[in-house]
């Protein structure tokens, strides 16, 4: 399974080291960043849109072995119980009704080594797609959503060691 790093690197199309840049940013320097609001506005939501009944049946079919995977391999506690709520989720996101913001608050329970294990297979779940654009287009949304998650996960694991120490 490919590293969080490289798995940003591929799918956001950034040198490795502009990644370490976003993920060593605190959660609002990263969402205020010139490099993730170009990585929001580089994304063909009209594309996206006309996808979503793609989307949909790829999370509806995918999601549930992933969030089983989530508990038995990762010791996550709190996963959704079917994939509608993701799925009405990223929904809102791309009709502009859902916030950054509330994902990272969604996620906060997950520990950041399964948070950063999850999501490379997660971008994975669209390898299906046969269309190369689409599948693309997605798992490029996809590690957009995901990387200020890792961020926020990283900065509060700063903050606890610093209190810690």
């Amino acid at each position: 399974m490919q590293t969080t790093l490289k798995t940003f690197s591929q799918y956001l199309d950034l040198p490795q080291t502009q990644v370490e840049s976003l993920l060593s940013k605190s959660l609002t320097e990263c969402l205020n960043s010139p490099e993730q609001q170009q990585q929001l506005n580089s994304l063909d939501v009209n594309l996206l849109r006309e996808t979503l009944p793609t989307a949909g049946a790829v999370l509806a079919k995918e999601l549930p072995p992933f969030y089983s995977w989530l508990t038995k391999e990762l010791g996550v506690e709190r996963v959704p119980d079917s994939p509608d709520h993701t799925t009405k989720w990223v929904i809102g996101f791309v009709n502009n009704q859902e916030s950054l913001t509330n994902l990272v608050e969604l996620h906060r329970p997950v520990p950041r080594p399964a948070l950063e294990r999850a999501i490379p297979r997660l971008i994975e779940l669209f390898v299906g797609v046969k269309d190369t654009q689409v599948r693309k287009e997605w798992q490029k949304a996809i590690a957009i959503l995901c990387l200020p998650l890792v961020v926020d996960a990283r900065e509060r694991e700063k903050q606890k060691h610093s209190l810690a120490a």
